[in-house]
């Protein structure tokens, strides 16, 4: 008897210590999960037999307890497998699946406490998290750091931005890991207090590519009741360990068992493209908590806002705009949200077929609300006087268009939430049914980050309250997503970027940032770049200005298509549209809501073409950009039904177009093209090509050539 037990208790270290190995459903991803000889949880990734995180410890630190991170003992496996394919309410596909195979380990300590650590492994990738069953010995609890590493296997290249607790407003630095230096990276000087808070930190969404050509991409999903994650390197070692986004004392996390973490997500693969095309990051959110999902539109608007930012009018009723110090040249023009002026925007609007208008600085409190810390600004509902609320809610509804709310917070988020309901109960008696907010400067309360957990839950409330209410939300100056778009499909779309706007009155976003954004911020969610700028040249306001949007015209086109969001701006001001009709012609056409999407080739950094089939439509459109290089190259339409036509509309940039020394010269070619077609795109630098492709009629096959 005492054999047969020393043989079993053999038998269950044995067991115990031996990796877990779990491989995705086609196999070429493998996930290895191991204790060792500490008692330490560690993790390993392959992809095609090639290692990509080498072993990695995992765990949880506890203030005032002893750290969840080792001495552990395995006492349970489970694994399972799933498969199912769901439709989301808006995206860039009809339907997406999520098939996994799953390994949830169990684990224990000496007193008894336990962790589970949950691993989802994709054919795309891997996605992680920590949960905190109920016991006895671990109930409210405060998360004081999380150990989790990303062990890398070489100093890749990285496309990376400082790791700031309250914006992710930087262009990317591309560099090697062992190169990365926040401090010596571009400061952030424009807007905003920076708060680095390491010079070795980064952002997350992360890219890297190796040497091998392999795509890593680190992020996380569903970040629900917890800090933002960032990544601390080592560079010693290569390697990253995450880091939560602190609150005023220090704390990360406050959490009360049963309860889990966000998911820490590695998506990998040899094609560039398949990083752009994974949905891994949906799959491992929650399904929609919204039943009728009727009233959620994805749309385009137009609206008051860009004529602020290059200084024609300003957004408070003085003309002075005392708060707005941080642009290149102090505007000094007249209020913008005026009832004449956005009467304007709503013909233009209605002329257009354009479903909504945006006004910024129609209430009471832009005088003196940026950077000022003050607790009440703006109370959401007294609007200037020559801003007529409810004349311009009856003028909007007679012309068939919405207006869209506008909330700015200053950074004074108790303020907000003390007067969010009355703030929605004006949207409701008028009609607005979407609203922009905005979390420009310090947080109140003080000494919180705007990705810190209160900041989090925040966003995640406000969305939920305005689900409830039947309103759809574009967020600015948030957390960048997670993938939280589809529990709550009315958050239509965030900033959490550097976005068009710099380019009025900064250093300006260089032409490779439209190329690397898709696969760093974009991974977790549609962004609100606001594209379709056609005066590219700040001079033409004032002749002192040396500002200037760094892409050429239809590049700003083609960006409709690379830059996914189901809200969409034409962002420009309405007369310069007047202007170019013929170009505009593409922002009135391209859908915003999509049946199929093509990465048709993609690199970061360089160059990015993409197809999109409008949704119940036969319609696609193409998107092609580059960077600060010219580019060539050939397009096969063979993702196009074989049995039709297409007139081809070819929205290009003229021989002679450059991003900087002749950025509006465009040409349009109206073609008929097949499945069989491959059209040859010529991108001058900093350029980009759009293209719709509408089914031809008996009438166009006649009027029209066909490409050669």
């Amino acid at each position: 008897m005492k054999n047969i037990i020393i043989s079993i208790l053999l038998n269950l270290w044995a067991w115990a210590s031996l990796a877990q190995v779990l491989e995705s459903p086609n196999r070429q991803l493998k996930l290895s999960f191991q204790l060792n000889a500490a008692g330490e949880p560690t993790y390993q990734v392959d992809f095609k037999q090639k290692t990509v995180i080498k072993s990695s410890k995992l765990g949880i630190e506890i203030k005032n307890q002893p750290s969840l991170s080792q001495g552990f003992s395995l006492v349970k496996i489970d694994t399972s497998s799933f498969d199912q394919t769901w439709a989301p309410v808006w995206g860039e596909v009809k339907n997406i699946r999520n098939q996994y195979k799953e390994l949830a380990v169990t684990l224990q300590q000496s007193d008894n406490r336990r962790l589970i650590i949950r691993f989802r492994v994709y054919d795309e990738g891997l996605g992680f998290r920590y949960e905190f069953p109920e016991q006895a010995n671990l109930k409210h609890f405060i998360v004081s750091n999380e150990k989790t590493e990303f062990n890398l296997t070489g100093d890749h290249k990285t496309f990376w931005i400082p790791g700031d607790y309250d914006t992710n407003e930087y262009t990317y630095t591309t560099s090697k890991l062992s190169e990365i230096n926040a401090e010596i990276s571009q400061k952030f000087t424009e807007i905003g207090t920076k708060t680095i808070f390491s010079p070795n930190a980064v952002q997350t969404p992360l890219l890297m590519k190796t040497a091998e050509g392999l795509y890593i991409n680190l992020h996380e999903a569903a970040l629900v009741n917890y800090s933002a994650m960032q990544l601390m390197l080592d560079k010693t070692n290569l390697s990253f360990s995450a880091h939560l986004v602190p609150d005023a004392v220090g704390n990360k996390a406050y959490l009360i068992a049963p309860c889990h973490t966000p998911w820490r997500t590695v998506i990998v693969s040899d094609k560039a493209a398949n990083i752009l095309a994974n949905k891994m990051i949906l799959n491992l959110n929650e399904p929609s908590k919204i039943q009728n999902t009727a009233w959620i539109k994805p749309q385009k608007m137009v609206g008051v806002w860009w004529e602020m930012h290059v200084g024609k009018s300003t957004w408070d009723y003085a003309g002075t705009q005392s708060g707005e110090t941080y642009f290149a040249n102090k505007p000094h023009g007249r209020h913008g949200a005026t009832t004449e002026n956005v009467k304007r925007y709503i013909d233009f609007a209605a002329k257009h077929q354009i479903e909504g208008v945006l006004v910024e600085g129609w209430n009471v409190g832009w005088e003196d609300w940026f950077g000022q810390w003050k607790e009440e600004v703006f109370d959401f509902l007294t609007p200037y006087p020559d801003f007529n609320f409810s004349e311009l809610t009856q003028y909007a509804q007679s012309k068939g268009v919405k207006l869209v709310m506008h909330h700015e917070t200053s950074g004074s988020v108790t303020n907000y939430e003390r007067r969010i309901d009355e703030a929605i109960k004006l949207m409701k008696q008028n009609g607005y049914e979407a609203v922009k907010t905005g979390y420009v400067g310090k947080i109140i309360p003080r000494g919180e980050h705007h990705d810190g957990q209160w900041m989090v839950n925040h966003y995640n409330r406000v969305a939920e309250k305005l689900a409830q209410n039947q309103i759809m939300l574009d967020a600015h100056e948030p957390v960048r997503p997670t993938g939280l778009h589809r529990t709550y499909p009315n958050w239509l779309a965030c900033e959490a970027a550097r976005g068009n706007e710099f380019n009025a009155w900064s250093s300006g976003n260089p032409p490779e940032h439209e190329t690397i954004l898709p696969f760093t911020r974009l991974m977790g969610g549609p962004m609100d770049y606001t594209p379709g700028i056609f005066q590219i040249k700040m001079n033409h306001y004032d002749v002192r200005k040396k500002e200037q949007v760094h892409t050429t015209l239809t590049k700003q086109l083609a960006l409709y298509v690379t830059m996914y969001s189901p809200l969409q701006m034409a962002a420009d001001l309405i007369e310069n549209y007047e202007q170019k009709l013929d170009a505009f012609q593409f922002i009135k056409d391209v859908a915003v809501d999509w049946d199929d999407t093509k990465i048709l080739e993609a690199e970061p950094g360089d160059y990015l073409t993409i197809a999109r089939k409008a949704k119940n439509k036969e319609e696609w459109y193409l998107g092609a950009i580059t960077d600060e290089n010219a580019r060539n190259s050939m397009i096969k339409l063979d993702f196009l039904n074989p049995k039709q036509t297409y007139v081809a509309t070819i929205y290009a940039d003229a021989k002679d177009a450059h991003w900087e020394k002749n950025p509006m010269a465009y040409q349009i070619q109206t073609v008929l093209v097949n499945q069989k077609t491959a059209l040859r795109l010529n991108l001058v630098a900093g350029g980009g090509t759009a293209i719709s492709l509408k089914p031809a009629s008996a009438e166009d096959l006649k009027k029209w050539k066909n490409y050669k």
